[in-house]
Parts: structure tokens; C-alpha cells; sequence
């Protein structure tokens, strides 16, 4: 849980004395390391659980604080988006039932959120990145209003002093622009954490570097934004550029983006982790922090460390050292943010249990992993697990190169197996979880893969708000059920909910897949395209794609009828017959609305725009495929008027 009562205007005193504690916790924990001052000997793990908020039409809901409030929970804190939501498990000591210890209260605090969400009408859902997400979700009223919050998008925004960039490239393309730091929101997680001693950090960190491509490439649950299939583990390239402060330059400098990997092994202490954090990121959050730890520590007490756990909070290494204090005793703790939160509770605690079986028996195993394999090619896994899931493929320890799912079955598998007996964990919970995770290998069936086996036989039954709605709400189902993701039937359409919510505004069936010519281009081009394309419409826009104009098929007809001979060695320009003064509409406009403006102006088509720019079209053709549909439920004896929404049921 991140701290609250931080600071917005940070002026350059203000700051300097933040950095000056800073400073003073790192010197701080360099003595508590060098004194024997952390407690040794004991292992405990724990999690974080972060989730979705979502309406009746399976759409973000940034109502977080109200269901917070109904849940009164310490367990549940805010995130970033007003439509998510996270709850902390309590630390377990390592061993026996610990694993099904953390899924009995995982289960039960869900519960407890599912209870409380059902009072506002609103569900939760378990989901790497929420399918039904639109980049109008994403604007500052959905950020959940705590200074902190808006402290970390104002920093941000200072540091970049610019719009932030977002191109992801899959099996389709995401090239977007967002001018606010919201879209880290998209991402949610479950975290897993390990308490290890001082003096086996840099052991374990390693091994947990080495083993975090085969985790994610097991784990993946995260292929969909804003309908666009990308990498297999979406987050891992998404969070990067939602925090990355840096800015494009012509230099060939190298800088560091703070949602990192790392560049290096670690050598000897968690210490070179602090110091390198502190020496390439300047403090984007700070508060006044009334603990003089030097003194604390002088007088024999345990420093909270405040300043550094707040900066080590806007630090977002895919494997996180953190500090923290229980029974009164100073500890070191490994956090895993690689895995994504869902696809359900089972297979969650299964990629737990493998990260924690692998951490232990890779430990014995390898005593130095960095003798084993080289960091470029642990990096380069790791890459590759996020782009491709379980279908990549991995150079990995003595020289081989195996797919990830072989690699997993024939040598990872058994010995995180090995490594959970060792660690005194229940052979009946062994294999319990290590069962889910291995058929869900074996049958590369992990949640990423069923979210695009899902949006494949739904994509041609119906427009995408209503496939991406199916999606989540199978989802939601799926989960309630305690399933594994690998026994999943695909999503289905009815699954949605029905006609009612998926009509409602443009956004949801406009086309955006566009033909677009320039005004100075020749007119000819924009005819060859209609008869191409079998449309009648083609916008025209400029070069950051703002809407100047329309050329219509009624217009080239009327050239025609003017000058014959317009199409015969003459040069006309788009610009000459386009319509400049055009009637357009938002994504957020409603489909009845819509057809009024159509009505009113006897016009065939909308563009749709955002921001001015130019992001959609919807023509007559879209609402005859609508009163298809429409007429389809009336044969069916549904009433076509509560499908828009104009009646109460």
C-alpha cells in the first residue's frame, strides 16, 4: 500500500530536504546490513490482489471509493483508476498448508469485495487488462482523487513535458497518444512476495530474474487493449511507456526507463539496487517525514525508512526489493510483479507455487545462477515470454534453446515440485497447484490464449463492444465458479448481456478501420477507392489526421454531371468538391441521437472525431445492419425499444 499524504507542489526546497532523508534511510540500511540487524532465518510470503470494477454493461466503473467504504476492510486500498481496486493477504510463514492458507483468504476477501460491489451494482473481475476498457475511461476523472494520485500524473507530467506515446505492435497495432499518466490504470496485477535474509538477496534476486520469463510465458493474461490484439502479456510493454519520463532526443545517450528489468546481475547486497535507483531517477513523490532515522537507529530502535520505501514505491523493477518491518523486526522482502492478476484464484496460487518452488530449488541448484546463464539472454527471455507467452521460445541454462512450453513440462515443473517439498509444503497442495499450472502448459491454454480463442469465434458474430462485453462477463462467470482457466469454454455472445448495452453509442459500432484521402490529392483516387471499397464516403484529413472534409459519392456524381470530361486528362483536387462544413459526432454520442442528426440533415454518413481528429465513421449502412438485428428480436418476440434504452426494462 502506497503512502498517501504526499506532497503536489514540490518546490526545489522541499525537495532537497526529501532528498536529504533519502539519502539518510539509504546510509541507514547500509548499517543495519553491516550490524546483522535484519531478521534471518524465517521465510514468509504474501500477495497483492488487484482488480476491476465493472458495471452492468461490463464497462469500467470508477466507483472505488464507494465500494471501499461498504467494504470497510483494512485488507482493500485504492489504485491509480477509480475502476480498480486492490486488497494486501497478511504474511504466511513458509511451509505446510501456507499455500492453501493464502487461497482460503484470497477467496474469502474477494468475497467480501463481491458482496460489497453487488450493493452498488457493479461486479469484479480478475483480468491482466480489462477487454471493454476505452480510451475514454482513461481521463482524470477517473483517477481516484487522492494527492497522491495527482502528484504522480503532475510529476510525470513535468518530468516529459509532453503528450505520452504508446505504440505496441501484435498481431494488430496500437499507436496512441494520451496526454496523462491513466493508462497505467489499464494493468492490474497479483503480486507475490518473499522474505529472504540479508546475506542470500543477491542469490535469490538473481534466480528470480532468470526464472521470470518461464513464469510470465505460464502466467500471460494479458493480449487485448482497446480491442487490439498485442503481445500475449500486454502489461509488460504498457506499464513501461504509461511511467516512462524520458523523451525522444538525437542523442545516442542511454537512459533507463523507471518500469525496468535491469541491465545487470546483482553482485553482493540489495544496497547496489538502492544506490542505482537513487543515482538514475530523480524523486517524483515526496512528504514530510518527520522520522530522523539516523537517530532511531542510534538509539537502538528500528527506523521506518520512510523516504526510501516511498521513493523504492515509484521504482517499478519487475522483480522489487522492498523493506519492511514485522514483529518488530526489520526484514527483506523479493517482489514478483510479472504475474497478472486472473485469469482465477486457482491459477493464480498455481503460478505462486511455481515461483516459490523455483525460488528454493534453484537456489540449492545454483548456488551463483550468473555462472549458468548470461544476462542478455535472461533479458531477452524475458522479452520474449511478454510478446509471445507460452509460444516462445527460450536460450536458456548450458546453451539450449527449448520452447517455453517444453522448457516448463520436462524441467521447471519438477523442480519447483522439488523445491515446495524441500520448503516442507503439503504433497497434497503440491499437487494441487503444480496439477493446475502443468495441464494448463500442457494445453497452452493459458488465460491469454482463451481471451483470443474467445474473441476469435466471437469477432464474426457480433460488433466488437459486444464480443469484448462477452468476454468479461464469461469471465466474471468463469471465475465464480473456481475453475481453472484450462477447463474454460470459450466465451459466447448471449454472455453479454443482450442488444442492450453494446448499441447505445457510436463508439460501439462505428468504423475504424478508414480510407482517408488529402484534400490536395486527385479526386480520382478518392472514386477509385469507392469503387474499390463498395463505399460511399471518404474523409479527407491533414497530416495529424484532423478532419477537414468529406468527399460523397453524390458529389463525384454531380462533377460528373457538370464536366464529363473532369475524369479525362483534367487535374481535379479532393479539395475542390469536398464538403467542408460537415456534421460530426464523439464516440460518446448516442445511436439515437446519431440517427437524428441523419434525419435533421439528410445526410448518409458521421464522422466520428476526438479531440478533433478524426477516429471513426459511421454511415447508414451501420444503422441497416442495426435494424437487421432489431428486427431480428422483434421476430423473436423481444421488444426492440428497451434495446435502445427506451423504455425502462
Amino acid at each position: 500500500m502506497g503512502r498517501q499524504d504526499v506532497e503536489r507542489e514540490l518546490d526545489s526546497e522541499r525537495l532537497r530536504l526529501f532528498t536529504k532523508k533519502l539519502l539518510a534511510d539509504l546510509r541507514v540500511i547500509e548499517q543495519m546490513l553491516a550490524a546483522g540487524k535484519f531478521e534471518t532465518g524465517v521465510r514468509r510470503v504474501g500477495a497483492e490482489q488487484e482488480l476491476f470494477l465493472v458495471d452492468d454493461h461490463y464497462r469500467a466503473a470508477p466507483r472505488a471509493l464507494q465500494v471501499l467504504e461498504t467494504i470497510g476492510d483494512s485488507h482493500y486500498t485504492t489504485e491509480l483508476g477509480a475502476f480498480n481496486l486492490e486488497f494486501n493477504l497478511d504474511p504466511f510463514p513458509w511451509g505446510g498448508n501456507t499455500l492453501r492458507q493464502m487461497e482460503q483468504q484470497l477467496v474469502d476477501l474477494l468475497d467480501l469485495g463481491r458482496r460489497a460491489a453487488a450493493e452498488h451494482k457493479l461486479q469484479l473481475v480478475l483480468t491482466g487488462i480489462l477487454p471493454t476498457l476505452e480510451k475514454s475511461d482513461l481521463s482524470l476523472e477517473s483517477m481516484t482523487p487522492k494527492p497522491r494520485y495527482f502528484a504522480l500524473n503532475e510529476a510525470m507530467g513535468r518530468l516529459r513535458g509532453r503528450d505520452y506515446n504508446f505504440y505496441i505492435k501484435g498481431k494488430d497495432e496500437l499507436n496512441v497518444t494520451h496526454d496523462n499518466v491513466m493508462l497505467e490504470a489499464c494493468n492490474t496485477s497479483f503480486q507475490i512476495h518473499f522474505q529472504v535474509s540479508p546475506h542470500e538477496f543477491a542469490q535469490l534476486y538473481n534466480i528470480a530474474q532468470v526464472i521470470a520469463a518461464p513464469i510470465l510465458a505460464a502466467s500471460a493474461n494479458s493480449p487485448l487493449l482497446f480491442g487490439k490484439r498485442l503481445w500475449r502479456e500486454t502489461r509488460i510493454a504498457l506499464f513501461q511507456q504509461s511511467i516512462d519520463t524520458r523523451v525522444p532526443t538525437d542523442s545516442v545517450r542511454q537512459t533507463s526507463p523507471r518500469v525496468r528489468f535491469g541491465r545487470q546481475w546483482l553482485d553482493d547486497s540489495v544496497i547496489e539496487i538502492f544506490r542505482e535507483d537513487i543515482s538514475r531517477f530523480r524523486v517524483l513523490l515526496a512528504a514530510d517525514i518527520e522520522e530522523d532515522s539516523e537517530a532511531v537507529f542510534a538509539a537502538g530502535g528500528v527506523p521506518k525508512l520512510e523516504a526510501l520505501r516511498l521513493f523504492n514505491g515509484t521504482i517499478y523493477r519487475w522483480n522489487r526489493p522492498c523493506y519492511g518491518i514485522s514483529e518488530g523486526l526489520p526484514h527483506l522482502r523479493i517482489e514478483n510483479r510479472v504475474v497478472p492478476a486472473g485469469p482465477s484464484l486457482r491459477d493464480e496460487m498455481a503460478n505462486a507455487a511455481f515461483w516459490f518452488g523455483l525460488m528454493s530449488a534453484l537456489t540449492d541448484q545454483y548456488p551463483d545462477i550468473r555462472q549458468a546463464i548470461s544476462f542478455d539472454h535472461v533479458k531477452e527471455n524475458f522479452v520474449a515470454s511478454a510478446r509471445l507467452g507460452i509460444g516462445s521460445q527460450f536460450s536458456w541454462i548450458g546453451g539450449k534453446t527449448l520452447p517455453a512450453a517444453e522448457l516448463i513440462t520436462k524441467e521447471l515443473a519438477p523442480l519447483a515440485r522439488e523445491g515446495l517439498k524441500a520448503g516442507g509444503i503439503d504433497s497434497e497442495d503440491i499437487d494441487t497447484y503444480m496439477g493446475v499450472l502443468e495441464e494448463r502448459v500442457a494445453a497452452s491454454r493459458t488465460g491469454s490464449q482463451w481471451v483470443l480463442d474467445s474473441y476469435s469465434a466471437l469477432r464474426e458474430k457480433g460488433p466488437q463492444a459486444e464480443s469484448l462485453a462477452a468476454i468479461v462477463a464469461a469471465t466474471i462467470d468463469r471465475q465464480k465458479s473456481g475453475e481453472p482457466v484450462a477447463r474454460w469454454a470459450i466465451a459466447s455472445l448471449p454472455e453479454a448481456g443482450g442488444w442492450q448495452s453494446h448499441y447505445l453509442r457510436l463508439g460501439q459500432i462505428m468504423t475504424t478501420d478508414l480510407f482517408t484521402v488529402n484534400e490536395d490529392e486527385l479526386v480520382d483516387l478518392a472514386a477509385s477507392m469507392m469503387d474499390w471499397r463498395k463505399i460511399r464516403h471518404v474523409p479527407v484529413e491533414d497530416n495529424e489526421h484532423h478532419l477537414v472534409g468529406l468527399v460523397t459519392h453524390r458529389a463525384i456524381l454531380r462533377l460528373l454531371a457538370k464536366d464529363p470530361a473532369s475524369f479525362q486528362g483534367k487535374s481535379v483536387s479532393v479539395g475542390d468538391i469536398m464538403e467542408r462544413k460537415l456534421i460530426t459526432a464523439t464516440p460518446e454520442t448516442t445511436t439515437l441521437d446519431a440517427i437524428n442528426l441523419l434525419r435533421e440533415h439528410r445526410i448518409g454518413c458521421l464522422p466520428i472525431v476526438d479531440d478533433d481528429r478524426l477516429v471513426g465513421i459511421v454511415t447508414e449502412r451501420d444503422f441497416m445492419q442495426v435494424a437487421g438485428q432489431l428486427l431480428e428480436e422483434v421476430l423473436q418476440g423481444r421488444d426492440p425499444n428497451c434495446i435502445l434504452g427506451l423504455t425502462g426494462q
